[in-house]
């Protein structure tokens, strides 16, 4: 794409204001009878064109500001068009990578629907899945080769673009840079005064919450000062009224103390027995009582509690959040860069003579694969690392800085251990010599399939290394 041409080179640069006319040398002094007559219309004529020469250069100058903000008009234009298309490299380059994992996932689930009928005539298929493969593995060369030779040619023209903008640039940078001070003024006070406003905001929020909070409490113990009134009282009445009964029982129990001894003692075991009860239920209100004021304090600092988890947590979200955009761009870079690589190394392995190297190579890069001994096998592989005590080697480095490595395994048909290879490192040297250590240490890893080594001699196995609770291989 040509963008338009800054104005320094589309406009001719204004002509040089002409220099004021010297101004005559005053005759020499004559008697005052004998001066000249035109010593003052010369003065008014020199004035005249000193003020014509000053506006002309006011002119000049207004005219090289209006070229030069015209000039950061398009210049900023120009930068948001290659953001733009930037972008749009990106979201293609996105939709690729979806298409393919789908792809993916769709030959994955015809090989298992095809593994029953592959099991019955194995030797027929097994030559059929040969020729599929290497006709899949010529196509996806041939495919990332234009790819890579399409993304090479994009990258020299962008680079070709920048080279020849570059110099456009150099005569803008400083009315740019001016504008762009300006502008950085104008930012820095607008977000002081967005800072104070939320400042203000926040405070004057949490002033409400305290406040509202405060009144909900005077509410809940005034509440409970009136609930326990109306205990008090309820209480004091059923003793009056127990009071009364009791004497009435006493006055009917002397009445009848000869004829009914036997029912005295028994209506006063009654009424001791109903007088445990009453008090043994008095006493378990007030420990209901005092429970539930326990339970309302509790719950009321486990809402505090969970309004400052809910602030650390977003706070966290946003820093993670950030660390995490920053490691996706990382990882679309090194992905980008692996594809290259691995485009570089199938050429070089295509131009190669057949007698070069005796030894077979596969590659797995994803969960998937048309080649499911290749696959199970891979499985295999990542189980006796995973489900082997592993992490105990790792358990102190992981808690420092890294990021998730990428690490391919060339494993040879014995079961050992070719080589291992970082496509993205962790950014820390000790955790890479800790995950070869892992890697060496649970070798060999069982010799091949039949199936399998009839076809390879050594097979590359590409996983991410994710470290949690134990280590797992995505």
């Amino acid at each position: 794409m040509t963008l338009p041409a800054p104005a320094a080179q589309q406009a001719a640069p204004a002509a040089a204001p002409p220099l004021p006319a010297p101004a005559p040398r005053p005759a020499p002094p004559a008697p005052p009878v004998e001066r000249p007559a035109v010593t003052l219309p010369s003065i008014a004529d020199t004035q005249t064109q000193a003020a014509e020469e000053e506006q002309r250069r006011q002119d000049a100058a207004q005219a090289e500001q209006t070229a030069a903000r015209e000039a950061a008009q398009r210049e900023a234009e120009r930068i948001a068009l290659v953001q733009n298309e930037t972008r749009q490299r990106e979201a293609v380059l996105q939709e690729q990578a979806r298409a393919e994992q789908a792809a993916q996932a769709e030959t994955a689930r015809r090989q298992a629907e095809r593994q029953e009928a592959e099991r019955q005539e194995l030797a027929h298929q097994d030559a059929q899945r040969r020729a599929a493969e290497e006709q899949k593995q010529a196509q996806e060369q041939a495919r990332l080769a234009e790819q890579a030779r399409q993304d090479a040619e994009r990258m020299e023209a962008a680079r070709r673009e920048a080279e020849r903008e570059e110099g456009a640039r150099l005569a803008q940078r400083e009315a740019e840079r001016q504008e762009a001070a300006r502008r950085e003024a104008a930012r820095q006070e607008t977000l002081a005064q967005e800072t104070a406003r939320q400042e203000a905001a926040r405070q004057e929020a949490a002033r409400l919450e305290q406040a509202r909070l405060a009144q909900r409490e005077a509410e809940k113990q005034e509440t409970a000062r009136r609930e326990a009134a109306q205990r008090e009282a309820a209480r004091q009445e059923a003793i009056a009224r127990e009071a009364a009964r009791q004497e009435a029982a006493r006055q009917e129990q002397a009445r009848l103390a000869q004829l009914e001894a036997g029912r005295q003692e028994a209506a006063r075991r009654e009424a001791a027995q109903r007088e445990a009860t009453r008090q043994q239920t008095a006493q378990q209100e007030l420990a209901r009582q005092e429970a539930a004021r326990q339970e309302a304090g509790r719950q009321e600092q486990a809402r505090q509690d969970a309004l400052r988890q809910a602030e650390d947590k977003l706070a966290q979200a946003q820093r993670e959040k950030a660390a995490q955009e920053a490691q996706r761009e990382e990882r679309l870079r090194a992905i980008g860069r692996q594809l290259n690589e691995e485009a570089a190394r199938r050429d070089a392995a295509a131009k190669l003579p057949p007698t070069t190297s005796g030894l077979r190579r596969g590659w797995l890069f994803g969960r998937s694969d048309p080649n499911g001994d290749m696959v199970q096998y891979a499985r295999a592989m990542s189980q006796k690392i995973e489900m082997n005590q592993s992490f105990d080697t790792v358990r102190e480095l992981v808690k420092q800085p890294h990021t998730q490595p990428v690490v391919t395994v060339a494993v040879r048909a014995d079961g050992s251990v070719e080589k291992v290879t970082f496509v993205v490192s962790s950014g820390n040297r000790a955790l890479d010599a800790a995950i070869e250590q892992v890697v060496a240490g649970q070798a060999p890893y069982g010799t091949f399939p039949p199936n399998l080594a009839r076809q390879y001699d050594v097979i590359e196995i590409r996983r991410t290394w994710i470290f949690d609770m134990a280590i797992r291989l995505e």
